[in-house]
């Protein structure tokens, strides 16, 4: 809390002092449609510079950043299908996230939504991001520019004025006339040179994110996802917190059960527990429930994360099951455990394994967090360096805070990347997308045809989002 008064001080300040610089320069200021430019020429010697000593290098890359914004574009139309589908037939999805499809990056967006599922996305983050994907996006534009022999008029940045200027966007400003000359292939690298750069910074920025974050954290607990569990079929439980029942219906076991606490159900002499959330959870399953074993760790409600087993400190599944074996069932344990934050103690007693009597038995359970589909392996094989069934501790004060600015710095490159390339014409993609056409048909007509129903249909996409994203919401 105290970093957040902090932070928001910076973010006050930073207003004030933007809003001053530019009233005071205000004749500098150009309006074009909805932003106000600044228009400067900081940069452009650098960018002058890189753009004719690499000459080879950039022309060998530009062939890679053409290819790249293919790629690009392709994946992005893929997601945006995905995200249709979401929000149109995945209710649950879109009220968990609960923010709208079509929104500004904005500092504190999942602190103001409690999306738990996301770190902390402060001011400092937010301006140090926007100025090293801004510029290295806008850079590149200029530097393939360059290469190509089209002239780099003007930088600058621009912001909405209707919404204060702290949505900044930097630019580089092209002679558009000798633009237009040039062959398609160069426009077309010019155009996906700043993706190009983006998904750089992201490869970039996640090497320095997995170094650090072996080098700044240690394992120090596992998490655990589930108590232990087998499946029953309802006809066979033969009592309900017990009471002795046959030939049972759903609906009778959800009035037998008790709305606060554990249920005991029993098959024969095999007792099972379970939450009444659970059982309403599961009332749309065609006679079977999954129900939770009598095990230790549900008895004793342990919350998901191991610490300790007898002050003996647990960083793996494997050191778990190591220290575990060292008891026999019915010993007792000392389980620590995190709650809010603190450590809290759990006097255990240790059952028997159901599948052998001779080992000791906590019951707990870890899912399979194998991925289906090529894209989410890729997505879990670069992220798996965390590993999710692992509780990690900084080794210093300021290890958090820096990975979270990593990562946030991640996947806003990887984002900006894959947005800029959907084939709308506010996206260098839609450019980039009318040049295609264009290469194709060899017809400027049917190029700009296509581009233009491209456009509007992606448009009116995006209003059946936000349509179904208001239903959704609301229900």
């Amino acid at each position: 809390m105290d970093f957040m008064i902090y932070d928001i001080t910076l973010l006050v300040l930073f207003l004030i002092f933007i809003s001053v610089f530019l009233y005071k320069r205000k004749n500098n200021l150009k309006k074009e449609g909805l932003l106000f430019l600044y228009k400067t020429s900081v940069g452009i010697k650098i960018i002058n510079r890189i753009g004719k000593k690499y000459e080879k290098l950039l022309n060998f890359l530009s062939y890679v950043s053409i290819g790249l914004g293919f790629l690009l574009m392709g994946t992005m139309i893929y997601l945006f299908g995905r995200l249709i589908w979401i929000y149109i037939f995945q209710s649950e999805i879109v009220k968990m996230v609960k923010i709208p499809p079509i929104m500004p990056l904005l500092p504190y967006l999942p602190q103001v939504f409690k999306l738990n599922f996301l770190p902390p996305f402060y001011f400092t983050y937010w301006i140090f991001i926007i100025a090293v994907v801004a510029i290295t996006h806008e850079f590149s534009h200029g530097i393939f520019a360059v290469n190509k022999k089209v002239k780099i008029k003007s930088t600058g940045f621009g912001f909405f004025p209707f919404f204060l200027p702290i949505f900044l966007a930097a630019f580089v400003e092209l002679d558009e006339k000798k633009m237009e000359k040039k062959k398609i292939s160069h426009q077309m690298a010019i155009l996906s040179a700043g993706t190009f750069a983006n998904v750089l910074t992201a490869i970039i920025s996640l090497g320095i994110l997995i170094l650090f974050f072996y080098l700044s954290f240690s394992p120090a607990g596992v998490i655990f996802d589930t108590y232990t569990y087998s499946a029953v079929g309802i006809s066979a439980i033969t009592s309900v917190n017990n009471l002795g029942v046959s030939n049972l219906s759903y609906n009778k076991l959800t009035e037998l059960s008790n709305a606060e606490g554990l249920n005991e159900i029993k098959v024969g002499e095999v007792n099972y527990l379970a939450t009444s959330k659970v059982l309403k959870e599961q009332e749309n399953n065609s006679g079977y429930l999954f129900l939770y074993d009598d095990a230790p760790a549900i008895r004793t409600n342990l919350t998901d994360t191991i610490k300790k087993i007898n002050g003996v400190t647990i960083s793996s599944k494997e050191k778990l099951e190591e220290e575990l074996h060292k008891y026999s069932s019915g010993e007792k344990i000392i389980v620590t455990v995190l709650e809010d934050d603190a450590d809290v103690d759990y006097e255990v007693t240790l059952g028997k394994h159901p599948e052998n009597n001779n080992l000791p038995y906590l019951g707990i359970g870890f899912l399979d967090r194998e991925s289906s589909g090529v894209f989410n392996k890729i997505i879990s094989g670069i992220s798996n360096f965390r590993n999710p069934g692992i509780y990690y501790i900084p080794n210093f004060a300021f290890a958090e805070f820096i990975y979270d600015l990593l990562w946030w710095l991640v996947m806003i490159s990887s984002s900006v990347a894959l947005v800029n390339m959907l084939p709308v014409g506010i996206f260098d993609g839609g450019r980039f997308f009318y040049l295609t056409i264009l290469a194709i048909t060899k017809s400027e007509k049917k190029a700009k045809k296509a581009f233009s129903l491209m456009t509007y249909l992606f448009l009116f996409l995006v209003l059946v989002i936000m349509i179904f994203w208001a239903i959704n919401l609301w229900k």
